[in-house]
């Protein structure tokens, strides 16, 4: 994804817009939003290109560390990106703690993913570092409030990815394959390529999370920057 791709110069202009203080509330969520739509058409031009023979995208694999604290719900953010942005995603764990993250798919949408959680982490330690848990749960634990504000963030980003991904293959220019079938073909190429690879290996059990934040999390996840333009970007640590 080249910095000077003008699609991702449109993408750094609507998010700039979106961080000026004199917008309001509702302008930054427009451009916010736009931005979001933006990523996805990058998304389905690739993969037109790819499916035409006119760029290579091959299927690739990029392993990502986590961090403690809250290392299993930063993975859980990171597969919330990957799964709509046709990728998949395998935890390295040790005990409890996950170490890294495996994310495998085509390289085009690999780089969205990278790109995208760089940004997201940022912006949940950005935001973690404020929000407490209210009053309605008394002597509730800051991290078991944290990790539910994680849950509900992460859900939220995947909503709105799933819905910007589905606009754009709804709205794409007609060709000699439809963008529906060019899609459904490249997530089928990356579970099967993934099956082959990982298919094996043990799932992990459902958690279960006690905690007040999900609905303020998901607040949070519902006005969050998709920016992906943000890989040089350092994530802040979550404390």
């Amino acid at each position: 994804m080249s910095e000077s791709d003008p699609q991702l110069e449109r993408i750094r202009k609507l998010l700039a817009k979106a961080e000026d203080p004199a917008v309001t509330e509702a302008e930054a969520e427009a451009y916010n939003q736009k931005a979001a739509e933006l990523v996805a058409r990058y998304g389905i031009d690739q993969a037109m290109l790819a499916a035409s023979g006119a760029s290579a995208d091959e299927l690739g694999t990029l392993k990502i560390p986590m961090n403690d604290p809250y290392s299993r719900d930063k993975a859980s953010l990171l597969t919330s990106v990957a799964y709509p942005l046709r990728c998949r995603t395998l935890l390295h764990r040790r005990g409890q703690k996950v170490e890294s993250v495996t994310v495998f798919g085509f390289r085009s949408d690999i780089g969205r993913v990278e790109l995208l959680f760089t940004s997201l982490l940022l912006q949940a330690g950005t935001q973690l570092t404020r929000v407490r848990p209210g009053g309605l749960f008394p002597g509730e634990s800051l991290a078991a409030y944290r990790r539910t504000w994680l849950h509900g963030f992460a859900r939220a980003v995947h909503e709105r990815l799933s819905r910007a991904e589905q606009e754009a293959v709804r709205t794409a220019a007609p060709g000699e394959r439809s963008a529906e079938l060019v899609v459904r073909d490249r997530a089928q190429l990356v579970q099967h390529a993934f099956d082959a690879e990982y298919g094996g290996l043990r799932s992990a059990a459902p958690r279960l999370l006690s905690g007040s934040g999900y609905f303020d999390g998901h607040d949070a996840g519902s006005r969050a920057n998709l920016d992906p333009t943000a890989l040089t970007r350092r994530p802040k640590a979550l404390r």
